[in-house]
């Protein structure tokens, strides 16, 4: 009965869509303005930093809510026989969640991104240092390109585009830092572009102190990634040993019902 019932809501929601009797994206477009009280104040920041610049905010927003109401609507018509406040609750909940759902998705991608941004940009760095012993930074960083993971590679192209094009200042080396917000991104942009501009004389001096940040970097993602490890073997033996736990509990009391019966 239930499946029957949530196959009609489905074709009634359809065929009302349709025919623009009622019309869910004309709810949420007229509405938009109270609606845009309920975005969460770095939605748009994780939004671009996933989808780039070009995406539609609004759009994107406006289909988190339309998505969140159209299940909220079919939970509702399947309950529809045993609608009490309790259920009404329960389906205001699942609407929050399902409205949630996507933001929470995309603070979880950009957490994940930069995590990995982090652990592979000093290792980058290395082989640039060394490409940097031989050749000037342009050169260096047009060569690197190739050989650099594959997360760096678009922002990589743009910065050489840039100074290619003639731009000599700090501003493509601060968007690039401003592309990659990771630990020390900024400093190791301007260490960098100061051996850009740095005499040949005095080459050898910088680039041995971008060696040693460089170096820093790596002993402190090597550190990051010993500790992902030990947290990941810790929570691998707590679940283990709850369910050991568990496991010997329910024996136990088993065994005591057993003998009691």
């Amino acid at each position: 009965m239930y499946y029957e019932i949530l196959v009609l809501a489905v074709i009634v929601i359809f065929v009302m869509q349709y025919i623009g009797g009622f019309s869910i994206n004309k709810f949420v477009d007229d509405n938009s303005s109270y609606f845009k009280k309920l975005q969460e104040d770095d939605f748009e920041f994780y939004a671009k930093a996933k989808y780039g610049d070009a995406i539609d905010i609004d759009k994107l927003f406006n289909t988190r809510l339309r998505d969140a109401l159209l299940v909220g609507l079919l939970i509702g018509f399947l309950f529809i026989n045993n609608m009490s406040y309790v259920t009404f609750i329960i389906i205001l909940v699942i609407i929050a969640g399902m409205y949630k759902l996507p933001y929470l998705q995309l603070r979880q991608y950009y957490k994940a991104h930069l995590h990995l941004i982090d652990t592979q940009l000093p290792y980058y760095l290395k082989n640039l240092e060394i490409l940097i012993q031989h050749y000037t930074v342009p050169v260096a960083l047009g060569k690197s390109v190739g050989d650099a993971p594959e997360i760096f590679k678009d922002g990589l192209r743009d910065l050489i585009e840039k100074i290619n094009a003639g731009d000599s200042s700090i501003t493509p080396y601060m968007e690039f830092a401003k592309e990659y917000p990771v630990r020390d991104s900024m400093r190791m942009m301007r260490l960098l572009y100061r051996l850009g501009l740095g005499k040949q004389e005095h080459k050898q001096e910088q680039l041995l102190t971008f060696s040693r940040t460089v170096s820093s970097l790596q002993q402190k993602a090597r550190e990051s990634r010993y500790k992902e490890r030990l947290d990941k073997m810790e929570s691998k033996t707590m679940q283990m040993l709850v369910c050991t736990g568990v496991g010997v509990m329910l024996l136990l009391i088993l065994s005591i019902l057993q003998s009691f019966s």
